[in-house]
């Protein structure tokens, strides 16, 4: 994980707006989703379940140990205003916590969607762990896909918004003709 700090240029509260021009674009009726790597969030079970909850499931099938729990992947859809949103959006951007979805899609679909890619096989058939929600890894693999490997990671995913190789900036992958098209924009206060 990398200790680079948030846009040094951008108070908490200027990168949560700057930030939600993004995710939370007024003109369109998306929900706006959130899946996080539970590995990488510190105490993110106590941020989910304190106060006014967020609506999360597990992308993990059944009842999950205490210790898996805390390390799996969560989908959260999320609402502007709420302390779950901002807290998200001012303390883990820029920190590789996860990915952000917008769709018009309900919670239940969308994890049915996220779940299907969660394990795929190497050239020897082997299962493997697919992180695509820690951002460092779709930045790198969207860009890659063919048509038919984009229509399955999309889905009813109409864009995704993750953090940049840098923290000041902001990419935006889209499907245009079946491609993923991607769109980079710097954050600023």
């Amino acid at each position: 994980m990398s200790g680079t700090p948030a846009p040094a240029a951008l108070s908490p509260e200027l990168l949560k707006k700057a930030l939600s021009t993004y995710l939370f674009p007024g003109k369109e009726a998306l929900n706006t989703y959130a899946i996080l790597d539970g590995a990488s969030v510190p105490d993110l079970m106590d941020h989910l379940y304190d106060g006014v909850r967020p609506e999360f499931v597990c992308l993990y099938r059944g009842e999950l140990e205490p210790d898996m729990a805390e390390v799996a992947p969560y989908l959260i859809r999320l609402k502007p205003e709420e302390p779950f949103t901002r807290w998200l959006l001012s303390e883990g951007w820029g920190k590789h916590w996860g990915i952000f979805a917008l769709s018009k899609a309900d919670l239940v679909a969308m994890r049915k969607h996220f779940r299907t890619f969660l394990m795929v096989k190497d050239p020897a058939g082997k299962q493997l762990y697919f992180r695509y929600y820690d951002p460092r890894v779709l930045r790198v693999y969207l860009p890659t896909c063919n048509v038919s490997e984009a229509a399955t990671v999309f889905g009813q995913v109409a864009r995704y918004v993750l953090e940049g190789d840098d923290n000041g900036t902001v990419l935006r992958f889209s499907r245009v003709e079946g491609m993923p098209h991607l769109e980079k924009s710097h954050l600023a206060g």
